[in-house]
């Protein structure tokens, strides 16, 4: 049988390539996220459906699951999210904490609580959720970011202990560096400052590596639950240990 899949952030980055993944492994999937183009292209690629939302407005997330309610769903992937900036605590930028806490957080929570309904009346299936190694420790400048991640990765274990019993998964997959068009763009706000992320970082991880350890998470045998998959380029020891080759002077 056919499986189905809601996937947010699904415009870019980790949340696109897990559309493809799951498409090309089978799944019917429902890609979400707030650009209605970006979707509408991966949709004329993939197949996919897809439905336009803001997580963080709550008449939009309820149009989502009215759609994600046409037919069984079997899984929702949490992708959205993201980082913006990298204030010290005591230069804390207010709007840039409230609004990665409500993309990484509370559109988390309230997609969660509202789909939960669709995978019982399903017979069950899976919750995943795509938080970061931001989420295990800190680094300095991460503090608004590790929070939310912190914040967000106690859903997914909470969860869990809640739906003890019930035939639903709940897994997490925390990325460390991923080099992917827009997440370090969106965070410092530049493509040059994006790029100095990366820079001498020998075969830093992309989105089809993360898409990879959704699907085959979601693929093992249903007795079976991943609690926790932690993904880092060989690269990088921790959030700041890195190892970077020197750079070459071209002339």
């Amino acid at each position: 049988m056919t499986k189905r899949a809601l996937v947010s952030g699904a415009s870019t980055g980790i949340g696109a390539a897990t559309v493809r993944a799951l498409i090309a492994d089978g799944w019917q999937v429902l890609a979400t996220a707030r650009r209605a183009e970006r979707l509408e292209a991966l949709a004329a690629e993939t197949g996919c459906e897809w439905a336009a939302a803001d997580l963080t407005v709550r008449e939009e997330v309820e149009a989502l699951v009215t759609a994600a309610a046409q037919a069984e769903l079997n899984a929702v992937v949490h992708v959205a999210g993201g980082a913006l900036g990298v204030d010290r605590v005591e230069d804390a930028d207010l709007d840039r904490w409230r609004t990665m806490y409500e993309r990484n957080v509370i559109g988390t929570v309230d997609l969660t609580r509202r789909t939960l309904p669709l995978l019982r009346a399903a017979g069950g299936g899976d919750v995943v959720f795509v938080t970061s190694t931001a989420g295990q420790a800190t680094y300095p400048g991460g503090a608004g970011y590790v929070a939310a991640k912190h914040a967000e990765k106690q859903i997914a274990t909470t969860l869990r202990l809640e739906l003890g019993g019930e035939p639903i998964r709940v897994i997490e997959i925390a990325p460390g560096m991923v080099k992917t068009e827009e997440f370090s763009l969106n965070r410092l706000g530049s493509a040059e400052a994006a790029d100095d992320v990366y820079a001498g970082v020998e075969e830093p991880l992309v989105a089809e590596d993360i898409a990879e350890a959704i699907r085959w998470s979601l693929g093992m045998p249903s007795h079976v639950n991943v609690d926790l998959m932690v993904v880092r380029p060989v690269a990088q020891s921790s959030n700041t240990a890195v190892a970077r080759q020197p750079l070459r002077v071209k002339g």
